[in-house]
């Protein structure tokens, strides 16, 4: 790879391998991507919600040879792994913590051997195994919020409903593909068209703001600031208060910065 390329191993991540002869059905019947047509070599986004439909769970399923790899949150993958296990029951399905390493890269030109984020293209490339790095999981981050994509930091677990964390847009939830846990309130939420809390970007000038930090339109509360780094947050916005007007957070000006990828995936033309 060029020197133009950055190339981070994400220490955040680890791996779950699964295998088995039921692996594929197993998966399809738990999370909110398709699996059954994932051809090797694919990777998807998904997540393991609640009954309820809440978030409990970020991932990407990765098809390899006779089973795949779940890239997901390491402080959650023990708690995962254990999950899976009690929804396995009488299928024929392996899961067992891997110690692959997870890497993620950006830049320019296409990666050969990667796969493509598929959440939004301007993210980069993922990778598995043992790799050279040239920089820190801190310029990842960085990169990510620049582009306005959330993360577990902004969602955590039990919390939030996947759509208002946008994985109706980002490639996370596949309606067409028939059950999945919480598939019902995922789907009564996308039917209704309104929604109306979303996590997007906010400029903010000066030091990152605290977690929990509350987005102020005048004396209406219009959000929350979820995560954050100098100059850039991560807010879940009440639409409605947020759209158009004048915010502030920790008595600082901020500004809604709806990110292009956010606009194309609502059909909507990019400002």
């Amino acid at each position: 790879m060029s020197d133009s390329v950055s190339i981070a191993h994400l220490s955040s991540r680890a791996v779950i391998a699964v295998g088995g002869p039921d692996w594929r059905s197993f998966l399809q019947g738990l999370l909110t991507q398709d699996v059954e047509t994932l051809a090797a070599g694919e990777i998807r986004f998904g997540a393991l919600l609640t009954p309820q439909g809440r978030l409990l769970y970020d991932l990407f399923v990765v098809a390899r040879g006779e089973g795949a790899l779940l890239d997901v949150a390491a402080e959650h993958r023990d708690a995962l792994l254990q999950k899976l296990k009690l929804y396995r029951l009488r299928a024929k399905v392996d899961l067992a913590a891997s110690d692959i390493g997870v890497w993620a890269a950006w830049g320019r030109g296409p990666r050969d051997g990667w796969l493509v984020d598929p959440r939004v293209d301007a993210l980069g490339w993922r990778a598995y195994g043992v790799l050279e790095p040239t920089t820190n999981e801190a310029a990842y981050d960085a990169h990510r919020l620049t582009l306005g994509i959330p993360g577990p930091a902004d969602w955590g677990s039990d919390k939030t409903y996947p759509i208002e964390a946008n994985f109706d847009l980002l490639n996370g939830i596949d309606f067409r593909k028939g059950c999945f846990v919480g598939q019902e309130t995922t789907s009564r939420m996308k039917r209704r068209g309104q929604i109306k809390t979303r996590m997007l970007p906010i400029a903010v000038d000066g030091p990152a703001l605290p977690s929990g930090s509350e987005v102020l339109n005048g004396e209406l509360r219009a959000g929350v600031v979820t995560s954050s780094a100098e100059g850039r947050a991560i807010a879940a916005l009440r639409l409605d208060r947020a759209e158009g007007a004048t915010l502030t957070a920790e008595g600082r000006p901020v500004l809604l910065d709806r990110p292009t990828w956010f606009a194309k995936a609502l059909g909507e033309r990019p400002e």
